[in-house]
């Protein structure tokens, strides 16, 4: 493909990925692999740079844009490079007119910007929850050692946490293969690191979904105790058996739950656990660095939505620690109606309850918890409270 031409395939990937972005379809990443699985005649030089270009667009843009061709004229008004290969020419984009829209600039659309601004998010830091990631990795203390890392690991915050550049390709290496460690989000590593499970503890993380926290989990148990995964997604749940078995994990006890009829699922844990992790469903602000499409997606409506059902999940796990056990509050938001808003609403419904302050190299106090941004801690966006049964 010529630079051209690798404009407007990126255009019309472009056109897809807001289509869907307006109806709730497919992700950008699959929508990116679909395109290049019928185009077979694209190299790996053509899926690599079209990818950075549409990246680049997403990022670029805070409202939903109009089109593709707008997107990607956002990108080209601020790069005369990408401007210059708008020709007209075979498989290339027409030329720019100078009367035809443009996309605006942004970290979020208007709405949600506002809701970022109230949470004290300001333009700047919104701006840095759209940067792109790094590949952090987590040690795995069951079966490696720092000696099995890859070259080119650099120390993060977390006690097991390295990194590597964006776009390293960790799951070919010997290490990933044998277990030896596990891809995870250093932010993700401290908010695990704030349960502070210990061995021969009984642990329940709530909502385990593929089980990425409860791997964490099992390790700081080194193995002894007994630690529940729960969650409603029967799909998501099945993928923690492998998931552990590679790890090489204690046996770790699934249990699928029927939504909204979780109590019933969950009434012989009542009154057992020592820890219970709550990584509630959430909007999912924190993560826009991986999927910043994300932000074309959501509501207002969906953030009440979620909100609603983290103090619901939050009020259930308290019923299942034991008095002095402990209650870990995690969402990967950086709005207060999923964070500092949701901690204090379940001290006022739970007199019984305490926050504990948090000790961690990473994070700005927010309300009864702690918050983890991009810009400042170059970690995911997270909330993270830890909450003591009296």
């Amino acid at each position: 493909m010529t630079p051209s031409a690798r404009v407007q395939a990126a255009i019309e990937i472009l056109d897809l990925v807001i289509e869907a972005a307006r109806s709730n379809g497919a992700p950008a990443d699959r929508i990116i692999a679909d395109w290049f699985r019928a185009r077979r005649f694209a190299g790996s030089k053509d899926r690599r740079a079209v990818r950075e270009l549409t990246y680049r667009a997403i990022r670029a843009c805070g409202e939903v844009p109009e089109t593709g061709r707008a997107a990607m004229l956002r990108v080209a008004q601020e790069n005369p490079d990408i401007a210059e290969l708008f020709d007209g020419s075979r498989h290339a984009p027409a030329a720019i007119s100078a009367d035809e829209p443009v996309a605006a600039r942004g970290a979020a659309p208007y709405w949600l910007m506002m809701r970022l601004a109230n949470s004290g998010i300001d333009a700047e830091a919104a701006a840095h929850m759209l940067d792109r990631a790094p590949l952090d990795i987590r040690l795995n203390t069951l079966k490696g050692t720092p000696d099995d890392l890859p070259e080119g690991a650099e120390k993060t915050q977390a006690v097991n946490g390295w990194r590597y550049p964006p776009d390293t390709r960790i799951e070919p290496t010997e290490a990933y293969a044998s277990g030896a460690i596990e891809v995870q989000d250093t932010g993700s590593q401290l908010t695990c690191e704030v349960v502070a499970a210990a061995p021969g503890e009984t642990v329940v993380d709530l909502c385990a979904g593929a089980g990425g926290k409860t791997l964490a989990l099992a390790a700081s148990m080194a193995n002894t105790g007994r630690l529940i995964a729960c969650d409603s997604d029967r799909t998501r749940l099945s993928r923690l058996a492998p998931r552990a078995e590679r790890a090489g994990t204690l046996p770790i006890e699934t249990l699928l739950l029927n939504p909204g009829k979780e109590p019933a699922g969950l009434s012989g844990l009542v009154g057992a656990a020592d820890a219970v992790l709550v990584d509630a469903p959430c909007s999912g602000t924190g993560t826009w660095r991986r999927n910043p499409e994300a932000r074309w997606r959501l509501t207002d409506t969906q953030i009440l939505r979620y909100a609603a059902t983290q103090a619901r999940l939050l009020d259930i796990a308290a019923s299942l620690v034991k008095p002095d056990g402990r209650l870990v509050f995690v969402t990967c938001s950086l709005l207060d109606a999923e964070g500092a808003d949701q901690a204090e609403g379940f001290l006022a419904r739970n007199p019984g309850w305490q926050a504990e302050a948090i000790a961690l190299p990473a994070g700005t106090p927010r309300g009864a918890g702690l918050r983890l941004s991009p810009g400042q801690d170059g970690t995911d966006g997270f909330f993270v409270a830890r909450f003591k049964r009296l």
